[in-house]
């Protein structure tokens, strides 16, 4: 060691030496970058994860469908969303799905190609003759068979669902039929047509025409398996009913030729005020008087008659907001739970475990199935499943937020809380808990595609019943739409598909989500 007398001492030259900052004021230097909080540099790796941020806005895009498309969808088919208050409730179903632009392209415009035989060929042709709306919009061509069973010439066509539906029986009252026939005479659009005779003759004398089968769309004289019976030219012979009972009801039609006014276009009950009138009425200009609009779903409609896209939003939207508020209350009390156990750890942590333990172990099937049982006649099918659903669904937030106790704990800030006297309070939600909130906030978002799926399941296995004309959910739209898999396809598609998606969406997200919350990673640029 060279001491200070020493270095006198020796000959070095002292020009060689100069101060680093000699006349300069020292102080500390601004930071070459801005310093980056937690949630931004989380941020900034989540959107270089190109998969998560695409995953994201799928989510917010299926959301967005779910909270906005009833506000504009529902308005316009209000009847048909309540049994028993309009009797075209399930008169509608099967349309396939159909988008304005696309007519005659064969691609999303309500057509679909079958092979049908000369009985329904014909009679797809007597109801374009009826109504001038053609069923078949183009045919392919023909096929023969030659089989046990069948025998003949199959026509293969081009059908139109929204046209095939033909003729509706509905009965309205008496101001309900006088708009009606208001409506179609100020719009030059005829809805109502005249109702068919289909009463065998007694008298062998009696050769009216006569339509015996009960078809509502075969309108010509016919036998009762709809063979047509001919007149000069092999014509159709109209088997309508004239009427002398209510005159008074009578009127001149648009379409039918030879009309008289004396077809009769209703079967009159009562008197006055409180007569009833049931109508033969074309279904697609019903639907036009009804809503204003000519009959077009993008999704096409159920079994039932409900738009697909409607119901599908309503059950989307359904299901989202149970997601989220089990959500919010598991973490409300798993965060409670987890922060006392790890926080005190020891026999409180022991004897809350166990607790943990005995709940762990009920099988969330059995639970449901229970409270379905018992629980649903006291706070509906809705409440029992959200009971469910946080008997046990708050563990695996209280696990979370136990293991960030026991680690951030024993960190010296802690201890330095504890020294200037901070209460157990202010350390846990002050200290420790703001710093768990990046696996917390991870947790809570997973757990809303975990409670989608789950509720999807129960009600696709009839475990819960959320199918009703009120409320619907996912679940119960694929359950439904299982049997009609084969010949209407279109009702159960949707429905998969935006299951799918959203759960593809949801595991790509958590996973950008992880990652950018994950501590280790903090200022991380990869």
């Amino acid at each position: 060691m060279i001491d200070n007398k020493n270095f006198e001492n020796m000959n070095i030259d002292k020009s060689l030496f100069a101060f680093a900052h000699e006349g300069e004021n020292l102080h500390d230097t601004k930071f070459d970058t801005k310093p980056v909080s937690s949630l931004r540099d989380a941020m900034r790796r989540f959107t270089k994860n190109k998969g998560s941020v695409v995953a994201a806005c799928i989510i917010l895009i299926l959301l967005l469908f779910a909270l906005i498309t009833p506000l504009f969808a529902e308005s316009a088919y209000t009847d048909s969303y309540s049994v028993g208050t309009d009797v075209t409730y399930l008169q509608y179903g099967y349309y396939l799905p159909k988008t304005k632009g696309f007519e005659g392209t064969g691609f999303w415009d309500g057509t679909k190609k079958e092979e049908i035989n000369q009985a329904t060929y014909r009679k797809y042709m007597a109801m374009e003759q009826e109504t001038g709306r053609p069923v078949i919009t183009k045919e392919l061509g023909t096929v023969e068979i030659d089989d046990i069973i069948n025998k003949g010439t199959l026509h293969v066509v081009r059908i139109d669902t929204y046209a095939q539906k033909g003729m509706l029986n509905v009965t309205l009252t008496q101001s309900q039929y006088d708009a009606l026939l208001k409506w179609q005479l100020e719009n030059d659009i005829q809805v109502i047509y005249p109702q068919v005779d289909r009463t065998k003759p007694t008298d062998p004398n009696d050769k009216r025409p006569v339509c015996l089968s009960k078809d509502l769309n075969i309108w010509y004289a016919c036998d009762i398996k709809g063979v047509p019976v001919y007149g000069p030219g092999k014509t159709l012979v109209p088997a309508y009913l004239k009427n002398n009972t209510h005159p008074e009801y009578y009127y001149n039609s648009k379409r039918i030729a030879g009309d008289d006014g004396t077809y009769s276009y209703a079967q009159v009950t009562g008197s006055g005020a409180k007569s009833n009138f049931v109508v033969r009425v074309d279904s697609y200009n019903y639907f036009l008087y009804k809503y204003g609009e000519e009959p077009c779903f993008a999704f096409g409609t159920s079994s039932e008659g409900y738009d697909i896209l409607t119901r599908l939003a309503n059950g989307a939207r359904f299901s989202f907001l149970l997601a989220v508020l089990v959500s919010l209350i598991n973490l409300t009390i798993g965060a409670i739970y987890g922060a006392i156990e790890g926080y005190y750890g020891g026999v409180v942590d022991m004897t809350m475990e166990r607790i943990v333990d005995i709940l762990g172990g009920i099988p969330f099937m059995v639970v449901t199935v229970l409270f379905q049982l018992h629980l649903a006649q006291k706070v509906g099918v809705v409440g029992a499943l959200i009971y469910a659903f946080v008997l046990t669904g708050w563990i695996g937030m209280a696990s979370r937020v136990r293991m960030q106790f026991y680690r951030f704990k024993s960190q010296e800030y802690v201890l330095a809380a504890r020294t200037l006297g901070a209460s157990d309070k202010r350390i846990i939600w002050r200290h420790i808990f703001p710093n768990s909130l990046g696996t917390i906030i991870t947790g809570t978002v997973l757990v809303i595609p975990g409670v989608i799926f789950s509720e999807t399941s129960l009600a696709y296995l009839g475990i819960i019943n959320l199918g009703s004309s009120s409320m619907s959910s996912i679940g119960s739209m694929l359950s439904a739409g299982q049997q009609y898999l084969k010949d209407f396809p279109h009702i159960i598609l949707f429905p998969a598909l935006f299951i799918a998606l959203l759960m593809l969406s949801f595991n790509l997200f958590g996973n950008g989500l992880r990652d950018a919350f994950n501590p280790q990673l903090r200022g991380s640029e990869g």
